[in-house]
């Protein structure tokens, strides 16, 4: 009966310890999220929107990207083609219970 009681009391401090320093915790986290924006925070106005050569410029990369990644799976494919036809076909193979 000792063994549950102390189980019960240890769950109990437990909780409290943990709804403290959860209620701490969010506190803080609300007020860091409230406070005033400072000197260094940039607005939305005054951040460096994208340009349409750079906008160009990245679409270019990630088509080159793409096509890299194509031609890869293109390679696997035909490997893994290869190897399937080596293989002979599970459907075809006689089992071992037949020999």
């Amino acid at each position: 009966m000792s063994q549950q009681g102390s189980f019960v009391g240890g769950f109990l401090f437990g909780a409290l310890v943990g709804a403290a320093l959860g209620g701490v915790v969010g506190v803080l986290a609300t007020s860091r999220t409230q406070a005033p924006k400072s000197k260094g925070d940039l607005s939305l106005e005054e951040l460096d929107l994208p340009t349409e050569d750079s906008m160009e410029a990245a679409r270019l990369g990630l088509e080159s990207k793409i096509a890299q990644l194509n031609e890869a799976i293109d390679e696997v494919r035909q490997q893994l083609g290869s190897i399937n036809t080596d293989a002979e076909p599970a459907w075809d193979a006689s089992s071992r219970l037949d020999s």
